[in-house]
């Protein structure tokens, strides 16, 4: 069964009703980054999963109403969202800056059809990254999907700035895919 929201929440003023899945984020690594990303998305309605290998970064984490799994990334990917996420509603964010735990989130995500996947870095390591997943058996066709670096070109700086900067890219790539069904939808 795929994880989705309650499609009826009671609220204090009446009822709420959502219609289709849910939208996921899976945040791969504990940093301020993804803390700053998580806060901000649960005020977007987003269901949020983080994954780490870290026991000690785990304990860190202190954004309530966000799943944590403790696993490498590429393990949670593998058997966790390909099994229980609607993918086409998933966003998958590299966010350690440790390619160690990134890449190999990035390797599984690449071959998943999530409708985003970023990792953190300057345009320097991204190439890098980019180079060190080709030599991973990553074709040229699966990193054409990497948004990296991620997010808006803002000039943020912050980890706050960098999660609006993520946001902001992810809800224009979101509306992006709905305005052709909205418009096909209210057409004559």
């Amino acid at each position: 069964e795929k994880l989705t929201s309650k499609s009826v929440i009671e609220g204090e003023n009446g009822f709420h009703h959502f219609l289709g899945p849910s939208y996921t984020l899976l945040l791969i690594g504990v940093s301020e980054v993804s803390k700053a990303v998580a806060t901000m998305a649960l005020l977007l309605d987003y269901e949020i999963i983080v994954c780490d290998p870290r026991s000690e970064v785990l304990r860190e984490w202190n954004v309530e109403g966000v799943s944590v799994i403790q696993g490498m990334p590429d393990d949670v990917i593998r058997d966790v969202v390909r099994e229980h996420i609607s993918l086409d509603y998933t966003a998958i964010l590299a966010l350690t800056h440790d390619p160690r735990i990134d890449d190999m989130g990035l390797m599984e995500a690449l071959t998943v059809d999530a409708f985003y996947i970023g990792a953190l870095g300057s345009e320097r390591s991204s190439s890098k990254r980019r180079e060190r997943l080709l030599q991973l058996d990553i074709s040229p066709q699966q990193l054409e999907v990497l948004h990296a670096p991620i997010g808006l070109d803002i000039g943020s700086k912050t980890p706050a700035e960098i999660a609006l900067s993520i946001l902001g890219h992810i809800t224009q790539l979101r509306r992006a895919r709905l305005l052709p069904q909205t418009l096909s939808a209210t057409s004559p």
